[in-house]
């Protein structure tokens, strides 16, 4: 199973999914991230992203941030998207032909009570964010093993 999660920047929460993906999946599945933007390319992920995350045992600090690329349809068996903008600008990147699903990471967490997760660049709050990619991580893998791909 490969994974590619999106936010706007990669700076935030994309790589901190890719992140908590990769560690609570324990590597069984192969899980990359990407920006709709391209304002942060070849940057690691912003600094406060980096911290919280570390707080809860997760690596940011060697990621890099890159473009989303209508390539990433053939790439990858499941695109997530952080946000509902997200996943308009992906779908209206998608090739004619792709039956790649995208789909809304916290669609993984119904019991959030809410889609998109909020850009903690722009809230600040970074503990919230991560605790909303947990959750929907937790729930998205534990399909996958249900599923008998994870």
């Amino acid at each position: 199973m490969r994974i590619l999660c999106v936010c706007l920047g990669n700076i935030c929460r994309s790589p901190t999914a890719e992140a908590v993906l990769r560690k609570l999946s324990g590597g069984l599945i192969e899980v990359d991230s990407a920006g709709t933007g391209g304002w942060h390319i070849g940057r690691p992920p912003y600094g406060p992203a980096i911290e919280a995350g570390a707080r809860r045992g997760y690596d940011l600090a060697p990621l890099r941030a890159r473009r989303f690329v209508t390539e990433d349809f053939g790439r990858f068996d499941l695109i997530l998207a952080m946000d509902a903008q997200n996943l308009s600008d992906i779908e209206a990147m998608r090739p004619g032909a792709s039956e790649t699903p995208v789909r809304l990471l916290l669609d993984y967490a119904p019991g959030a009570g809410r889609r998109d997760v909020p850009d903690p660049y722009y809230t600040g709050d970074f503990e919230a964010a991560l605790d909303l990619i947990e959750t929907a991580s937790e729930a998205l893998l534990e399909r996958l093993r249900e599923e008998g791909g994870g």
